[in-house]
């Protein structure tokens, strides 16, 4: 059993600090939905432009370029660990552009998952191209796939449709990058936003599932998981973003914060317009009952590292 290096007070999410290679094979615990921003591979001295500045977009070591045999040996590990982890109708998402996501697409195909959907995610707000030279990059894609070829899989398509002004909803979305709400304990320099990640997890968990992310960053996955009342283990190499998720989980304790993120994830306000009861008496419901509730089954060591 992996020791935690921090758990919430009602053991709904679980970090891990360390190499992810080493601490998923130590898991004796299977998920029901697995996400994964894995390194894209493009810190290769690149620039764009933040905030009218011209910035270098380096993320660190862990993602400085490989050539195509080394990112598929990379990815074919991962993403065999990650199969072992996921039940059998359970479902994997992978993000990337095009530097990575072909190679994630043939390592997939190889370990016998099945591809459902490839979604491409049209942010809103894309930074500008400062070369002038082609076309700006506004997309990234994200990989949907199960672990078994015949076994079912979830998947809520009356909540999708719902989402979607009660039409079935497509593989494209069109949502934006991360706001400043998003950054009040530090940024990520590949954080994604939560309004992706809650529609990920709406379309294909239930409540009380459990989800993985083996690469979690600030994690996103997990705070977008508890919003949406699911339940999150999380694997972090780098104890800075460690910390930033600690800060990021804690302050959703306090029942002004995660209502107001609620309020600015559109398809949680969506949800939230059918519902009887105010975003405030809900939280506060909920709390109240997650206080006084132990799970029965938990995936890391409830003690912290």
């Amino acid at each position: 059993m992996i020791k935690t290096y921090f758990k919430s007070n009602n053991n709904d999410f679980f970090l891990a600090h360390g190499d992810t290679f080493q601490l998923m094979k130590e898991f004796s615990f299977k998920f029901d939905m697995i996400f994964a921003d894995p390194p894209y591979f493009l810190s290769n001295g690149g620039i764009s432009l933040q905030s009218g500045k011209v910035v270098c977009v380096n993320k660190g070591d862990w993602d400085k370029g490989k050539s195509p045999e080394e990112m598929k040996v990379f990815n074919m590990e991962w993403l065999r660990l990650c199969r072992e982890k996921l039940k059998d109708n359970g479902t994997i998402w992978i993000s990337g552009t095009y530097h990575n996501i072909f190679s994630v697409a043939n390592c997939l195909t190889e370990l016998g998952y099945k591809i459902l959907n490839v979604i491409t995610w049209q942010k809103t707000n894309p930074p500008i191209n400062i070369s002038c030279r082609f076309f700006t990059y506004s997309t990234e894609f994200i990989i949907w796939a199960r672990k078994c070829e015949k076994v079912p899989h979830k998947y809520n398509y009356e909540l999708m449709k719902r989402l979607n002004d009660n039409k079935q909803m497509t593989d494209v979305w069109r949502l934006p990058s991360i706001g400043r709400w998003e950054k009040t304990c530090g940024k990520h320099p590949t954080q994604k936003p939560l309004s992706l990640l809650t529609r990920i997890i709406l379309s294909c968990t239930d409540k009380g599932d459990w989800v993985l992310d083996p690469f979690s960053g600030s994690s996103t996955t997990g705070i977008a998981a508890n919003l949406c009342d699911r339940r999150f283990a999380g694997i972090e190499q780098s104890e800075e973003f460690c910390n930033m998720s600690k800060a990021r989980r804690e302050e959703l304790d306090d029942i002004g914060q995660r209502v107001n993120l609620k309020r600015h994830i559109v398809d949680l306000k969506i949800l939230e317009s059918s519902k009887q009861l105010s975003l405030f008496e809900e939280e506060r419901s909920m709390i109240c009952e997650e206080s006084s509730h132990i799970y029965a089954t938990l995936p890391f060591n409830t003690e912290p590292m």
